[in-house]
This record gives C-alpha cells, structure tokens and sequence, in this order.
C-alpha cells in the first residue's frame, strides 16, 4: 500500500517534464484516484475511520494556511521603478527571506517576483532568478511554521510554533549570510560589466508605491488564526474566511497587475489531496518499523531529508523522515522523559516530545527541518514556488536556466558547498 505514494510522487516530479500537456490534464484523475485507493483501504479494509478523519483535518490545515496566504499576498501589488545597485539587491533579498516567515515562501516570492525583475529590468540575468528562488522561495522560509509547509505539517504534529526559530536561528543565518555573500560578488560583477549610463541610472533614488493596503487586515487575521487550536476547526474557518474577504475586497487592477488566478493554488490542492492520503500507509510502516534501521545520527537525517527534498515535495520528505526518526527514537524511556517533561505536549503527541524533551533527540528534529527546507531550493521540483517564479521569469522574458543547467551551474557549485558547511558546523 506504500506503493500508490510512491507512483503519485514519482509522476509529480517527472510527469512535468516528461508529459506537461498530458499532466495538464490529468493530474486531478490521477491524485484523486490514488487517494481513493488508499483511503478505501483504511475505511473498508483497516476500519480505521479515525487515521483518515485524523489526516483529513491535517490536510484542511494545511491548503487553509498555504491557500489563504497565497490570495491575500496576491492581493498586494508593490510597484518600483528605476534600477538597483547590488547593495539594493542584497537588501531586498535579506528582506523578502524575513518576509518569507510571514507571508510563507509562496505568498512572498508570487509578491517579489515582479517588483523584482522590474527593478533589475536593464541587467536581468540568470543569476537574479536563480538568487530569488534559493533565498525568498526556500531558505529564508526555515524560522516559522508559516514560512514553509514542512515546518506547518510539524507544527501541526505538536512541534511549538517558535522551537524552529528558537533552535535553528543559527543554521538559517550561516545559510543566508553565505548566500547573500556569494550574490553581492556575482551581481557585483555583473554590475560593473553593463553601460555607464545604466549604472548611473540605477544609483538614482528608486519610486516605491504599494497597492492593496486592506490586506494587511487579512494578513493580520491568518497570522492570528494560527495559534488558535481550540474550538477544532475555527483557526482554518478564519484562514479562508480571510482569504475571501481578499479576494472579493481587492480591486481587480491589483489582481491584472499581478497576472493573479487561482491555478496554483487549486493545482496544490487537488496534488496535496492525493499526497496526504497516499502517505497515511507510507507514514504508520515508518513509525513503526524504523527502529530495525539503526539508530539515525542528525548528519545523515539532515543529507537524507534533504536530497529526497531535492527531487519530491519537501511536504511528504519531512513528514516521512519525522515518522522514521519517531519510530527508531522514541523508546519506552524517551517517551516517560517525554510525559515528565512536556506532560501536556505528550497527551496528543508522546513521539515529538520524546524528541523536544531530550536535547541530544531534539537535534535530529533540526537537521530534518533545516534539510527538507534549504534542499527544496536544489531543483525546479525541489519546492511549489521554484516553477511557479520560473514560469513568471519566463513570461517576463528573462533568462532562465534550464534544469540541468540549473543544477550544474547553481546547485552543484554553490548550494551544496553552503549546505555542506551547515552540515559540517551544526549536524556532524
């Protein structure tokens, strides 16, 4: 039964680019009748209607946040004109990655994308689409459970909403601040090599402006509505109580400017639906049979989660890792360490306070996080946002690499060095 997970997730990261025209129209069939493959045996097979209910309410969790964020910062349109020195740029990377723990790695790269290649207009290269992606769509995400879906699917899986910034704050900013470093030398030179007059222009005071002022209040509401565990159900009726009010309160000139439908986030849902029901078997044979494995060291929960990330949702990766590592780690004395500890956490959720309760555990919990994050950054498929700010690239006629080309001339010489020395410093 672990097989249909495995199909669904091998045809979202290969059917694109493979068979885009077929995919296009398929995918719904496909995510749908795979989840009621599986969903069918739980219910008639296992008679187990509590794991589906369970995993149900997971997945309204998590396409409210991830949906409702998307509509409301599609209902923000930040206009700028005039060039950009690479100091500018540098800034405005180091400010979408905080953004990006507000707003989630989606909501700010669909908000930064254009204002971005529009304040690079005069030298747009590849370096500047490829930057944008590491840095606002994945790593600068890695702080809160808003930031990006793994971290929300652990948070929704007991892990407290600021233990991710409280404990991995060190490995984000060694992360960040080499990324940032190695951008300003790239844009640096390729500042110095275009026209005078350009780099003239571009050392002129830029014209900011912002349209869609009204959907900080929805923002607001999201942000608010996450803490809200209890009546069950009222933190998601919010989230899309929010997303409504954006959507139906933004003028549509905001939505034209922004080029903004409801495509990605309906195709997120329809693959997500078909992702959360596929790995219930996947998920309860880890848990349950992981301990035959040995004992996972933080290094190689870090690499492993991070290359599987490289090629597959990070989502699943981090759900499928966490599972493992609760189920070879979480002995009967984790888990009374556990109850002693964090009593409360270990009624709905024994295994991650086994993990959080135990400073030595507690650090396969960061190498999973920090890696299913940072490596979604590696390819096209690697994380939501990755395509969706290349096809915007695209459409703006930018240069954008291809995917091996991305992978040989960005990831290989320069994520994996800066992942390698996280790695070294923090999980070896």
């Amino acid at each position: 039964m672990v097989l249909p997970f495995a199909l669904l997730l091998g045809m979202v990261a290969l059917a694109p680019l493979w068979a885009p025209e077929w995919w296009g129209r398929r995918y719904p069939q496909v995510a749908f009748g795979f989840a009621v493959l599986t969903v069918g045996y739980y219910l008639i097979g296992l008679r187990s209607g509590s794991r589906v209910l369970h995993t149900a309410s997971e997945y309204v969790s998590f396409i409210s946040l991830v949906g409702s964020l998307y509509v409301v910062s599609g209902g923000i349109h930040l206009k700028v004109r005039g060039g950009a020195t690479p100091w500018e740029n540098t800034v405005f990377l180091t400010l979408g990655a905080l953004l990006a723990n507000v707003l989630g790695t989606t909501g700010a790269s669909m908000l930064l994308i254009r204002p971005w290649i529009r304040m690079n207009r005069a030298r747009i290269t590849t370096h500047h689409v490829v930057f944008f992606i590491f840095i606002v769509s994945n790593v600068g995400g890695a702080l809160t459970p808003i930031g990006d879906p793994p971290l929300f699917l652990g948070y929704l899986k007991g892990v407290p909403f600021w233990w991710v910034a409280a404990h991995c704050w060190p490995m984000w900013g060694v992360a960040l601040g080499l990324l940032l470093g190695v951008f300003l030398w790239m844009d640096g030179r390729n500042f110095q090599r275009i026209p005078r007059h350009l780099r003239d222009e571009a050392r002129r005071a830029d014209s900011w402006a912002w349209q869609g002022g009204g959907n900080v209040f929805f923002l607001l509401v999201i942000l608010g509505a996450v803490f809200l565990d209890h009546p069950p159900m009222l933190r998601e009726i919010l989230m899309l109580a929010a997303a409504a009010g954006s959507y139906w309160t933004t003028p549509r000139p905001v939505h034209e400017a922004n080029h903004f439908n409801l495509h990605p986030v309906r195709e997120v849902a329809i693959l997500f639906l078909g992702i959360f029901a596929t790995m219930m078997p996947a998920l309860d044979w880890l848990e349950v049979n992981a301990s035959r494995f040995g004992t996972p060291t933080p290094g190689l929960l870090y690499w492993g989660s991070g290359l599987l990330s490289s090629v597959l949702d990070n989502a699943p990766t981090y759900l499928s890792f966490l599972s493992a590592t609760v189920g070879a780690l979480a002995t009967p004395e984790a888990l009374q360490a556990g109850k002693s500890v964090l009593p409360s956490l270990a009624e709905t959720h024994p295994g991650v306070a086994a993990l959080l309760s135990n400073p030595v555990l507690s650090r396969t919990l960061m190498a999973i996080s920090m890696g299913s994050v940072f490596f979604g950054a590696n390819t096209y498929i690697g994380n939501g946002p990755n395509f969706m700010v290349k096809a915007i690239a695209d459409q703006q006629g930018c240069r954008t690499p291809s995917f091996p080309g991305y992978i040989l001339r960005f990831t290989l010489p320069i994520l994996l060095p800066i992942f390698a020395v996280v790695g070294w410093l923090f999980f070896r």
